[in-house]
């Protein structure tokens, strides 16, 4: 067998990467549903100290998924940049961990070497990391963006105002953006699910939306989580789109399942780029991903489901994104069984997608019959925090009513910009402040009244 490792006597063999990868990822319950966990912590061990020893360059050598039957690993390959990656193509797993810990991996040195930086790299990186060490290194990552304000800057916190409803209806979801704002909500970005993806519904909303930042003079952008192709056609019956959305994933074909390839989100990207909505900058992009989506898909060809996330960055990277949400919890906890599992996997996307260069924010999020509570949520969020998450959710009550999860509300933000010394968007807190509704980069007291445009706006929603 190619890779060995001695433990307590014992000698434990792995036949491929692949397998080496899967062996030594920490526990997650969709390894175990897929087969390919690892049968002991002994075993795991194993498979880590094995993993540390294997040279970097030989991720180049050994495709996981074969090149010739998959477009995200031809991207892998094709786009990797050789030079980027000479500082480190010496080094081991191992070695790149330690040297990921030094003084000489700074933010300078790893703007630079992310594009020499494959998905699986990263991964077999972090399956040896602690929290501890996710969190330093990330933190050390910074991936700024812009399109109408600019997120990812240090000290700072953006979050997705989240307005969702079961029906679509426009005063519910008006109400709701209206909540959002007055706790400082929205800068990443205005973004609806819409419960019904038909072109009509979808095409309504986006007109709302941009009414609403065009007659407020918000610094923010607006996107319908819609389908791509949904928004190819909205674009071309001169819909106002903001930002494209898709759902993507690692393999080509779990991209499939989502009815998408690379060739149809060029196509899109394109297509938003030509609209020269940005007055900040041209990141059209927002993309959501979630350990276990390939695998939910039965498209993981046997890799573990957190190397088949870190690919998914592979597809988000080539678009420059404004945006990438890893929706930790939501696919359930078939997939993250517990708290901690979840916890483990939001900080390792965190991680993986930073390092690869890519403005990485995440919904911290459960579902009811998953092993967790708003506990382990105040955990993943504050470490996420510390960590230099570019943004969060900011959802009503922290209950989504139309996708029946739980995640963080508005108050979770200020929570956290108060306890970790964080503010929104530059642009975003000025406007902020010009409405009266922060002062001094915090919330103004209730004792304040409502902001006039806004007594207006409430005054018609009732």
């Amino acid at each position: 067998m190619p890779y060995r490792h001695t433990l307590a006597n014992s000698v434990y063999g792995f036949e491929s990467l692949k397998q080496l990868l899967a062996k030594a990822s920490p526990a997650r319950s969709g390894d175990q549903l897929a087969g390919i966990a690892a049968d002991s912590e002994q075993e795991r061990v194993a498979a880590q100290m094995a993993l540390a020893e294997v040279p970097l360059k030989h991720f180049l050598n050994e495709a996981l998924v074969p090149y010739e039957s998959d477009e995200v690993t031809r991207l892998i390959i094709d786009d990797h940049d050789t030079r980027a990656f000479q500082p480190v193509s010496h080094l081991s797993v191992g070695d790149f961990r330690n040297w990921l810990l030094s003084d000489q991996a700074d933010e300078s040195a790893l703007t630079g070497l992310a594009p020499g930086l494959v998905p699986e790299m990263v991964a077999a990186v972090s399956k040896l990391m602690r929290i501890q060490d996710l969190i330093l290194v990330a933190r050390k990552c910074r991936v700024v963006t812009r399109f109408r304000n600019t997120i990812g800057l240090e000290g700072r916190l953006a979050t997705r105002l989240q307005p969702n409803h079961p029906t679509d209806d426009p005063t519910g979801i008006a109400a709701s953006i209206l909540d959002g704002l007055l706790y400082g909500s929205g800068d990443a970005v205005i973004g609806i699910n819409p419960a019904s993806d038909s072109l009509t519904a979808v095409t309504t909303l986006m007109k709302m939306l941009d009414d609403i930042i065009n007659k407020y003079q918000i610094p923010t952008q607006s996107c319908l989580l819609a389908h791509v192709t949904t928004h190819l056609e909205a674009i071309r019956r001169g819909a106002p789109v903001d930002l494209v959305f898709q759902s993507i994933a690692g393999t080509e074909q779990a991209n499939a399942s989502f009815g998408i390839n690379l060739g149809l989100l060029a196509e899109a990207h394109q297509a938003a780029l030509a609209l020269g909505r940005g007055t900040l900058g041209d990141n059209v992009m927002y993309f959501e991903t979630g350990q276990g989506s390939a695998l939910s898909a039965d498209a993981h060809h046997d890799l573990d489901q957190q190397t088949c996330e870190a690919r998914a960055y592979a597809v988000a990277r080539k678009f420059r994104p404004l945006l990438v949400n890893t929706v930790v919890g939501f696919i359930g906890p078939e997939y993250l069984f517990d708290g901690k599992q979840i916890i483990r996997a939001g900080l390792e996307d965190h991680f993986c997608g930073k390092l690869l260069g890519l403005p990485m924010g995440c919904d911290v999020c459960y579902t009811n019959h998953a092993e967790a509570d708003q506990n382990d949520m105040d955990i993943l969020l504050t470490l996420l925090g510390t960590a230099g998450c570019n943004f969060i959710m900011g959802i009503p009550g922290s209950d989504d009513v139309m996708l029946n999860y739980q995640t963080t509300s508005f108050h979770d933000a200020l929570y956290l910009r108060r306890v970790l010394g964080l503010r929104p968007a530059p642009e975003f807190e000025s406007w902020l402040q010009q409405m009266g509704i922060f002062e001094n980069g915090e919330l103004c007291g209730s004792e304040r009244a409502l902001p006039r445009p806004f007594r207006r706006a409430l005054d018609r929603l009732d």
